[in-house]
């Protein structure tokens, strides 16, 4: 239990880490997670991407880390509603993934962003992760978004 603590936990000892990591620039996030992404192919309603899995995205077994994916899944369905022309990306109500395989250092992958549904007020993407190479899917994401309705005042 003390280990699962201390893992979670930062201390004293971390500080010097802690504080570098508080001094990032403002939305570091999202450049950590998408540099080196290319984008293959936009249409309206879709875009695909590819990236070479990255060191910095691993986890512990060598794979492509899940919160990654999981990231992946909200930047790259957010800005495919951009590609109907939606005046908002909004704010997530849901996102849910299902991992039906890993990507390891340096494979390529492909993501693939399809808007399902732009209304109003609610949008839904459907993303996919896959190899490039064969098609094989890694994870498959859905997206829901609340788009927020401009006042007339």
């Amino acid at each position: 239990m003390e280990k699962t603590k201390r893992y979670l936990e930062k201390h004293d000892d971390d500080r010097k880490l802690a504080s570098t990591i508080d001094a990032l620039p403002f939305r570091f996030y999202e450049n950590f997670v998408m540099t080196d992404l290319r984008v293959d192919l936009i249409e309206p309603g879709r875009i695909v991407c590819s990236l070479k899995v990255p060191a910095r995205l691993l986890n512990e077994n060598n794979s492509l880390h899940g919160g990654a994916s999981a990231s992946l899944v909200d930047c790259i369905g957010s800005v495919a509603l951009k590609t109907l022309g939606a005046n908002t990306t909004g704010v997530s109500l849901e996102i849910n993934l299902s991992y039906l395989d890993a990507a390891y250092l340096d494979e390529e992958i492909e993501i693939d962003a399809k808007v399902l549904r732009l209304g109003k007020t609610i949008a839904v993407i459907n993303v996919e992760l896959r190899r490039k190479g064969n098609g094989k899917i890694i994870a498959q994401g859905r997206h829901t978004k609340y788009l927020a309705i401009s006042s007339k005042l």
